[in-house]
């Protein structure tokens, strides 16, 4: 692949041009990387609920023209002047965030927020010169979350991409470079359950399902599947959900129903739909005295959290986590070898299958609620 290192490279990627209207497949050249910046070759991508928010454009600055994308696999073609950790034939996965390693978040073992590569919604451009990598008969096309990966080829900051495992199946470990790890991780990181306890899970999409794996995984006696759809409540069986409450069964707040299931409440509690009910839910279901409730979803930016002080005067924890606590670089190669080991599965995620030509069926999938993960093989 070193062959085309320092040309530019045309290719096909999925451009969105303008808010929900279907992604053409066309052309684009891909220029080479910058300093600290890698270009890989995708091999494999899915579709994450923040690619359609975006596509959407509801509530937040539309940026056209622009190729999303963030939950992808690939191999590095080549890398820009400064770039000492990753190599050409490297594995890896980018993401939306990153770790330069060397600003205080980074340095702190508690934070995964890192001041530089932190994510940036409104960005549709490299941050070493400002320009987009991506153009169409000489004008630019806008980045997204710094990733882009509906696109063959693709230029990330080095500090965005995870080395991995080799031996590891692209075409399933793409997953975990977005909503999977959040998931798994806002449960083993952050809520950290001990074996036999109870957890809440509110909202049983794939981030939800991935928090119900991490309580599986860490030997959670009970976990309360929380949803409003209840043709999520069969599948979630499979990830370890021994108990289902639909809010709309009962006359009374869902965090009532919960502590009269639970003599008092969970011990641990993971909200992950973004809805401001549902967040003050998770938070007041928890257990006086040692419950933790930990927020993953991302509300309206004018949604304000309204609960009583004695809720954490009598000794429960709030918390708030992005990306599961996990540092990219650091933390996603040994999830992957978690998978490798076959500690958790990531195949009861993937429901259905696509060549890249037929992207846009992954949106109608998302928009219809059909499907956890949709695998976009970028070379069909």
């Amino acid at each position: 692949m070193s062959t085309t290192a320092g040309l530019v490279i045309p290719c096909k990627a999925a451009v969105s041009w303008e808010a929900g209207k279907p992604l053409v497949i066309q052309q684009v050249e891909v220029a080479p990387p910058q300093a600290m910046e890698v270009r890989i070759k995708i091999k494999y991508t899915s579709l994450c609920h923040t690619d359609l928010y975006f596509w959407e454009a509801k509530g937040q600055t539309p940026l056209f023209p622009r190729i999303f994308g963030h939950e992808a696999a690939g191999i590095v073609e080549s890398i820009g002047e400064g770039v000492s950790d990753l190599q050409i034939g490297d594995h890896v996965l980018p993401v939306f965030t990153g770790e330069c390693g060397e600003c205080g978040h980074c340095k702190s073992e508690e934070s995964n927020m890192c001041d530089l590569l932190r994510i940036n919604t409104d960005r549709g451009v490299m941050l070493s010169d400002g320009k987009s990598r991506f153009s169409i008969n000489g004008n630019p096309i806008n980045h997204f979350l710094g990733t882009s990966t509906f696109s063959e080829y693709t230029v990330v900051h080095s500090g965005c991409l995870a080395k991995i495992n080799p031996l590891a199946p692209l075409d399933k470990v793409c997953i975990l470079s977005c909503g999977i790890s959040t998931g798994l991780g806002a449960t083993l990181n952050v809520a950290k359950p001990k074996k036999g306890s109870s957890v809440a899970v509110f909202g049983l999409g794939a981030v939800g399902l991935a928090a119900a794996e991490g309580a599986r995984i860490a030997g959670a006696s009970r976990i309360i599947g929380v949803d409003r759809n209840p043709k999520r409540f069969e599948e979630a069986k499979k990830f370890g959900v021994t108990e289902f409450v639909n809010p709309k069964d009962h006359d009374r707040p869902v965090q009532e129903v919960i502590a009269e299931m639970t003599n008092g409440g969970v011990d641990r509690s993971v909200e992950c739909t973004g809805n401001i009910d549902a967040m003050v839910a998770a938070f007041e279901c928890v257990h006086d005295g040692w419950g933790v409730a930990v927020l993953v979803g991302v509300p309206n930016k004018d949604a304000v959290f309204m609960t009583k002080p004695i809720n954490l005067l009598n000794e429960r924890t709030l918390k708030g986590t992005f990306f599961g606590n996990y540092k990219p670089r650091t933390d996603l190669p040994s999830v992957v070898d978690m998978y490798m080991s076959k500690k958790f599965e990531l195949e009861k995620f993937i429901t259905h299958r696509i060549p890249f030509s037929e992207i846009n069926k992954a949106f109608e999938y998302m928009l219809k609620g059909e499907g956890l993960r949709c695998i976009i093989n970028m070379e069909d």
